[in-house]
């Protein structure tokens, strides 16, 4: 009955909601876009060109792992127990991660599953591994180093003491703190400790090489503090120079000390402002400036690796404003053999330093480099850009060395832009498909950053409309993009718009509202200084040359800033025109595909705009259309009661017919914080338009949603196209509003009638929406406050279903969205967005069928020592000696090798047909390679015998020559002198 009066009051005849199967209300958990806790930690993997961010664990979740690829490639990685996750490293096809808790995981990128965990035999400082080698060394705290199986999946016996306390017993909480194979020779192991240094060689299994730095009195070392005194800092990192010739020691005093690998000599120690910092000078200590610790430290170099340089996090004087990383270009390393100490020493001092900028109040908490090609050289060959982490979670990535700021628009997936930086708020609107397929925009962009795994197929809904959704961040850009609907995403490309371009300011540019027109695709951002921007889809008649034209400020009008738009973009959303409102922060905006866009003001104002022009064609304050309310007393005075602040938060554009009329009109909507719902007719007059109050209906307080809808089906009634079109034949549309606050849900005829309501008592409202349910009818669908979204039917309003949203973020509920084909935009944490399917079957969010591994791509060999150490007697470990030397003899044969093997003998049963003995040799088997090894070895060793056997002969046989000439010039001389008596 209450169903049926309710559908009276409203005037709407039909139960719209009948046809709607009980269980019909079961969402489907879509799909997650963002990051959904703090970053923590980043690995990249060049050969497949994969990026892979980890977080850590908060109130909002466990720490997770995000594999993504090119496009809209992803894979997600979930710990089977909460943790949180502090170094990730790509391992052949293999992900290795490390959490807080010193657990470590190995991940099978081709499935993303786990394959495998351990923990570690104590507290694990630092990781690894190599993309060559099956093994995970595990530094301790307690100075030990253990190693993992990672091809046989278990705990190797192969362990390293603590070299440090056994060569000096003295010292005390010996922890280590890095490590590093060495980039040639694979046979060396560079270990730092809090105290000192350590070269490990494999082959000999023993440590060969200690460093430890001292200050001598009266040197001002990094700090310049207790300058009287020897003072020996602590070891914060320790790395390889990309050719093994130096090794570089950074130092809690902020000290960079340079060292002869071979010898062990200090080369060089430094600062990033001053040299020789380790020598005595007069007044060590009057230059005493507190630095930055060292947070990372990587040796980068060129595609020669001779040609290097140092990109340094950290180390800045505290009381500069730089806070970003510093690049020290070395230059070409000089030729060990033929060079002075001083050349040396000159080399490391550094040919020019810059400083690639990062935003001011955010600490650099780690960096890492994005190489083009090459997985060696500790991941710093040939770097493209580097990705920056911030201590406020947020990820900055810069082109390297250059350091300029790279946009993450159509160069990292979607979800790595909710962090890069935050996003701040969202607005989802229903594209047409043609329109939303034809806006790609032509921007002048780098190479790709992402380039690996490949997307999965899905279905394909050609008759849809795309939800497009639109991202503010905090550096004020606007990202807008396709979330798809479970389907192939057929336009996956992103646009990008620059608010604080278009303002020409760039501090205090905070976006509040946002809207795209559904069918012209036209968007606008309004901003918290009360600037409304206006774009439009075109080209660029200033790309590629920085307009000068100065654009004057107008307060309360409208002016052309298309010279402000982005030189890179040549065709996209362009900038065209700026209305300064000036009234306070915008808070509610809405542009219709009828032309016009209508704006609200946190001071109480609205304006609408004809964008043809564009110009002003109405604005007004909101006093002028709500009466006072008056109080009197029992006394028969008089007092006024104070009047609340009132100002638009939801503006929506229809076509109907209001009350009595005899004809539909185009109507704009204003729903108030305080519960009025006001109504303007937009009139034709002359050659434009005009707007003129209809209405005010009063609810019950702040207006969460206005859906204009048609009384006999419920499909939307909005200002498009084809509706206006039709207002010029006369067609009538019998329109009704479905107006839902905080507190109540009301089905009405606009612009006074009191229509159906119901009341929410026990929740609140956040988000509501009149949706399709496909095939079955309409339904009022709302997110509420207690973490749970309600199905309505129409007109009874009687409830249909609900479900829980334990995902959701009960402190963002109100930035929740519902659109009209039935989908639930909420916010699950700082930076990750949830989207459900009210209309489903109650499915779970799973893994994407994406694939991340390309079987193709192969390592590239890893680099190796030079014939000339070759000769002089380096010894050559390759990765199948390192096997044996950890594994030992009874070790099987690794999987790769077994792999190798397999395809040489399939080689070889193909018959002689291999381009090359290299190309065979590839694929030999870890014997024969050991074989082939030391044959190799012994034959050139026997070419080195045989041509010093030649040097020597040569050399004795011109001896012997000479000896018989001279013996013959001694005869020649007796016998000319004896010859001469006689005649």
């Amino acid at each position: 009955m209450a169903s049926f009066l309710r559908g009276k009051q409203a005037g709407m005849q039909n139960d719209l909601s009948a046809n709607i199967l009980p269980g019909s209300f079961v969402p489907d958990d879509r799909a997650r876009y963002g990051i959904n806790s703090q970053v923590s930690c980043i690995a990249y993997e060049p050969v497949q060109s994969l990026l892979a961010i980890g977080t850590n664990e908060s109130k909002f979740g466990s720490g997770r792992i995000y594999v993504f690829g090119q496009s809209r490639v992803q894979k997600l990685l979930v710990p089977t127990r909460k943790c949180s996750f502090v170094d990730l490293q790509f391992c052949a096809n293999r992900l290795v991660s490390l959490d807080e808790k010193h657990e470590v995981t190995i991940w099978d990128l081709d499935t993303a599953r786990k394959l495998t965990s351990f923990r570690a035999p104590g507290a694990a400082t630092c990781m690894v591994t190599d993309p060559m080698l099956d093994w995970c060394f595990l530094g301790m705290q307690s100075g030990d180093i253990s190693t993992y199986d990672l091809d046989r999946e278990r705990m190797s016996p192969f362990r390293l003491p603590n070299f440090w306390t056994e060569q000096n017993p003295s010292a005390r909480a010996v922890a280590i703190v890095s490590m590093q194979l060495h980039p040639r020779d694979i046979g060396k192991l560079l270990i730092a400790y809090t105290h000192g240094v350590v070269i490990f060689s494999f082959k000999q299994n023993v440590p060969n090489k200690f460093f430890e730095y001292q200050i001598p009195p009266g040197a001002p070392g990094g700090s310049c503090q207790l300058v009287e005194s020897t003072r020996k800092p602590k070891v914060t990192q320790a790395l390889w120079h990309p050719t093994g010739t130096f090794v570089l020691t950074a130092h809690d005093d902020g000290s960079l000390v340079f060292w002869d690998a071979k010898d062990g000599r200090v080369v060089m120690a430094r600062t990033l402002y001053e040299h020789n910092i380790d020598r005595p000078v007069p007044n060590p200590g009057a230059a005493s400036d507190p630095k930055h610790p060292y947070v990372r430290i990587a040796w980068c170099c060129k595609q020669n690796p001779e040609d290097s340089g140092l990109l340094i996090a950290g180390g800045h004087k505290l009381d500069e404003p730089s806070n970003g990383l510093t690049f020290i270009d070395l230059g070409v390393t000089p030729n060990y053999a033929t060079s002075s100490w001083q050349i040396l020493s000159d080399y490391t001092k550094g040919k020019r330093q810059h400083t690639l900028e990062t935003p001011a109040g955010a600490e650099v908490t780690a960096f890492y480099l994005i190489p083009r090609l090459s997985p060696h050289f500790a991941g710093a060959q040939d770097p493209i850009a580097v990705m920056t982490l911030l201590s406020s979670g947020e990820i900055i990535t810069m082109s390297f060395p250059s350091g300029y700021p790279i946009s993450p628009t159509n160069q990292l997936h979607p979800s790595i832009s909710f962090v890069h930086p935050f996003a701040t708020k969202f607005a989802v609107t229903e594209l047409d498909r043609g329109r939303w397929l034809g806006m790609v925009e032509n921007r002048s962009q780098g190479e790709p950053l992402l380039k690996g795994g490949a997307e999965a197929q899905l279905t394909r809904r050609r008759f849809e409309g795309r939800t497009i959704i639109q991202v503010a961040h905090a550096d004020s850009t606007v990202r807008i993009w396709d979330v798809g609907h479970g389907d192939e995403i057929e336009n996956p490309s992103q646009l990008q718009v620059d608010v604080a371009r278009a303002l020409d300011r760039y501090e205090d540019v905070n976006i509040t509202a946002m809207t795209l027109a559904s069918g012209t695709g036209e968007f606008a951002a309004g901003t918290s200084r009360g600037e409304v921007v206006m774009y439009r889809w075109g080209g660029n008649q200033y790309f590629g040359q920085p307009s000068n034209q100065k654009v004057e400020s107008n307060p309360g009008g409208m002016s052309d800033i298309s010279s402000r738009s982005e030189p890179s973009l040549k065709s996209g959303l362009q900038p065209f025109s700026l209305y300064e409102m000036m009234q306070g922060p915008i808070s509610a905006l809405k542009a219709s595909d009828a032309g016009f866009l209508a704006a609200g003001s946190e001071n109480g104002f609205i304006s609408i705009i004809d964008l043809r022009g564009p110009s002003i064609m109405f604005q007004a304050s909101m006093t002028e259309f709500v009466k006072h309310e008056k109080r009197t007393s029992f006394l028969k005075s008089r007092s006024h009661a104070p009047v609340a602040k009132e100002w638009p938060v939801v503006i929506e554009f229809g076509v109907m017919t209001l009350d009595e009329d005899k004809y539909s009109s185009i109507c704009c909507f204003v729903g108030t914080n305080l519960g009025k719902v006001i109504t303007f007719k937009v009139l034709p007059s002359g050659p434009g338009y005009t707007a003129t109050l209809a209405g005010v209906a009063h609810l019950n307080d702040k207006v969460v949603s206005i859906c204009p809808i048609v009384a006999d089906s419920g499909k939307p009634a909005l200002a498009t196209g084809p509706a206006v079109a039709g207002l010029r034949e006369g067609r009538h549309v019998n329109g009704l509003l479905v107006v839902v606050t905080q507190s109540e849900a009301r089905i009405f005829k606009p612009a006074t009638s009191k229509g159906a309501s119901k009341s929410f008592d026990d929740y609140v409202c956040d988000a509501a929406a009149v949706t399709e349910s496909e095939l079955q009818g309409m339904a009022l669908v709302g997110v509420f406050g207690d973490r749970i979204t309600r199905a309505f039917s129409l007109p009874g309003l009687k409830e249909l279903g609900s479900y829980p949203l334990p995902m959701m973020d009960g402190s963002r509920g109100e930035c929740s969205v519902v659109t009209k084909n039935g989908e639930v935009f909420c916010w699950t944490g700082p930076s990750e967005l949830a989207i459900l399917q009210v209309w489903g079957s109650g499915e779970e969010i799973g893994n994407t069928a994406d694939k991340l591994i390309n079987p193709a791509l192969e390592i590239p060999p890893r680099p190796t020592i030079s014939n000339v150490q070759w000769i002089s007697g380096t010894q050559y470990v390759s990765p199948t000696d390192l096997d044996l030397l950890i594994g030992g003899p009874n070790r099987p044969p690794s999987k790769r090798m077994v792999n190798a093997t397999t395809a040489m003998e399939r080689n070889l049963r193909a018959g002689p047909s291999s381009p090359s003995r290299s190309a065979t040799g590839s694929q030999e088997g870890w014997g024969d390679y050991l074989t082939r090894q030391l044959n190799e070895r012994t034959e050139r060793l026997n070419i080195m015998n045989d041509s010093l056997d030649s040097v020597a002969d040569t050399s004795q046989k011109w001896a012997d020559d000479a000896s018989k000439f001279a013996n013959k010039q001694k005869r020649n001389l007796i016998l000319g002198s004896i010859t001469s008596k006689f005649l």
